[in-house]
């Protein structure tokens, strides 16, 4: 008998459906790439100018400083994940060890968006979530590609969950 209430009681919920799925968008490292290259040149050209400072040392400096912004974009690129359903906002974390956080979107409070000029260019930017949630009041989605359509998608998803439980919930 148990058994039976049990599965009733799952079939009155609505099949979660996803609706995003996204990560860090290579875009969003464009200025720094652009920076780095011309901080490259500027490194280059002041090692023709100034007499301690070696080509080779300028080369090192310049490969040390690749490599670290490669590092940078992979942890960023491989190490974040995100899910929107139609129920809830899913956020992984990690490389080597996962962190998996559940977000229901009845509890997100706020959704809002910033972007800067290059990242207007290229349509990326960072998305923040503020909710009731216990573990993550608030979430920051950086590098996210088609950033107004993404935090438009999560806020309407949010206003319907709402309006089909018929809740307003109020933050203090």
């Amino acid at each position: 008998m148990e058994e039976i209430a049990k599965k009733q009681s799952l079939d009155d919920h609505e099949p979660e459906e996803s609706l995003w799925e996204g990560g860090y968008s290579p875009k969003a490292m464009i200025g720094s790439w652009i920076g780095l290259t011309i901080l490259s040149v500027v490194l280059l050209v002041a090692a023709g100018f100034i007499e301690q400072f070696t080509f080779g040392i300028a080369l090192i400096v310049i490969v040390i400083l690749w490599i670290l912004v490669g590092l940078n974009y992979a942890a960023k690129r491989l190490g974040v994940q995100y899910e929107l359903t139609s129920q809830r906002f899913i956020h992984r974390t990690g490389i080597l060890t996962r962190r998996t956080d559940r977000i229901e979107v009845i509890d997100i409070s706020d959704v809002s968006y910033e972007q800067g000029p290059i990242q207007r260019m290229f349509k990326v930017g960072s998305i923040s979530i503020i909710s009731t949630d216990k573990s993550d009041p608030t979430l920051e989605l950086v590098g996210i590609h088609n950033v107004g359509e993404v935090a438009g998608l999560i806020d309407d998803i949010r206003r319907a969950e709402r309006r089909r439980r018929s809740i307003h919930i109020e933050q203090n």
